[in-house]
């Protein structure tokens, strides 16, 4: 019993306090076949025959636990249970203010005591969205055409597609063949089709071709870069306007394509950013908070800098990584599309706030005008009767009008 409750309270970051009555010996004895279930006040188990229904106790904000008479610091009781392992299995990456032995000391041009390696907040006041649409004209209400590519490993095809469909356009997923070298030749010359009909081509999340050979996106990348797909892609960005977005395995082959930041695809050099294995070594998956720096791009049309948005992450080479020349470039030219932050709102290199350990708490970049959008969070994966445990959330702060801003660009 007291082994399940303190996981929970863990994974909640609540508190619990049991009945007064609550033995000691019961705490740490065998339970085989127990249920410990959560109720609303005042609400009860119904009576069922052989089975022994008792009160444990109360969920508290206070994060502690308190049981015969004794209260302990659940966060002390945390660190004390996840150390002896962390050499091994590592939870944290150990960066901005914390000590060797992984304690937490001061952070100089920390801007908030509570925030272990704040970082500055950047905002971009070089005006709104300054590139408009002047492409061939679509029909009103604009239904921009949108290409998904499938590539083999790729899994969130569906809810991109159903998220593009909801905001107005009008997606086509196409499966990418990789079964023979003319399956491939056949699938880039369709991709290259697709995309001359389309006004927007996403690059949807996963781990195509299973993130090998040693890192992400190296097939989705070598499909881009056929003549026929590259030239495709410079139609549609130079001739017709248009607009990309990759999204997590998709922002991966965008920023290793140069398409972000530089807005074409060329050649990668070790001035380039990229995006990396994350410091903690492993794959993360969580809700993250990402706060809009910068309204440039068209897919950030509907937000304003300083929006925080609850975004989903699952990655495991979400690092994004720059030289410190690039990144005040792109901070003064608006191409820093959102940050990680934590419930202040202040981006942080704290694992628990950034996830992967990004440079500046970068979550999403943009192309120099802002019409190529890379970013890690998944934003498609949002909808009613979504995240009904998150307590923290509030009614709207799990959508991000991302895609919708991309439709009404073409308006």
């Amino acid at each position: 019993v007291a082994e399940a409750l303190f996981k929970s309270c863990l994974g909640n970051g609540i508190g619990v306090a049991l009945e007064p009555e609550y033995a000691a010996d019961k705490l740490f004895s065998p339970a085989y076949g127990s249920f410990i279930v959560e109720l609303k006040p005042g609400a009860s188990l119904d009576d069922v025959d052989g089975i022994t229904v008792a009160p444990l106790g109360a969920t508290t904000s206070e994060y502690t636990f308190s049981a015969c008479g004794e209260k302990i610091d659940l966060a002390w009781l945390q660190g004390a249970w996840e150390r002896p392992l962390e050499g091994v299995f590592p939870y944290r990456s150990h960066g901005a203010g914390e000590d060797s032995d992984g304690s937490v000391g001061a952070v100089e041009g920390s801007t908030t005591s509570g925030n272990v390696g704040a970082v500055e907040a950047v905002t971009f006041d070089g005006g709104t969205m300054r590139h408009k649409y002047s492409g061939p004209t679509l029909t009103h209400p604009a239904r921009p055409h949108t290409v998904i590519p499938v590539f083999p490993g790729n899994n969130c095809e569906y809810d991109v597609s159903r998220a593009f469909e909801r905001a107005g356009a009008e997606p086509t997923t196409l499966i990418i063949n990789n079964l023979t070298a003319s399956d491939i030749a056949e699938s880039a010359n369709a991709l290259a089709a697709e995309i001359d009909r389309s006004q927007i081509v996403m690059i949807p999340g996963g781990f195509s071709g299973g993130d090998e050979p040693d890192g992400s996106a190296k097939f989705i990348c070598a499909l881009f870069r056929a003549p026929q797909v590259t030239e495709a892609v410079r139609r549609l960005l130079n001739d017709r306007d248009g607009l990309m977005l990759g999204i997590c395995n998709g922002f991966q082959a965008l920023i290793k394509l140069g398409l972000v930041p530089y807005g074409d695809i060329r050649p990668m050099d070790d001035t380039c950013p990229t995006l990396t294995f994350n410091t903690i070594g492993r794959h993360q998956s969580k809700l993250v908070r990402t706060r809009v720096a910068s309204t440039l791009s068209p897919w950030l049309s509907r937000c304003t800098p300083g929006d925080i948005h609850t975004i989903a992450i699952s990655h495991g080479e979400g690092r994004f990584v720059a030289s410190d020349e690039l990144l005040v470039r792109l901070k003064n030219a608006g191409q820093i599309a959102t940050q990680y932050v934590d419930a202040e709102g202040i981006p942080s290199m704290d694992l628990s706030v950034n996830p992967n350990g990004s440079v500046w708490a970068i979550e999403g970049i943009t192309s120099p005008d802002g019409r190529v959008l890379g970013k890690m969070g998944h934003t498609e994966r949002a909808g009613s009767g979504l995240y009904r445990n998150i307590p923290e959330l509030t009614p709207g702060d799990q959508f991000q009008p991302l895609i919708e801003g991309g439709v009404d660009y073409f308006a």
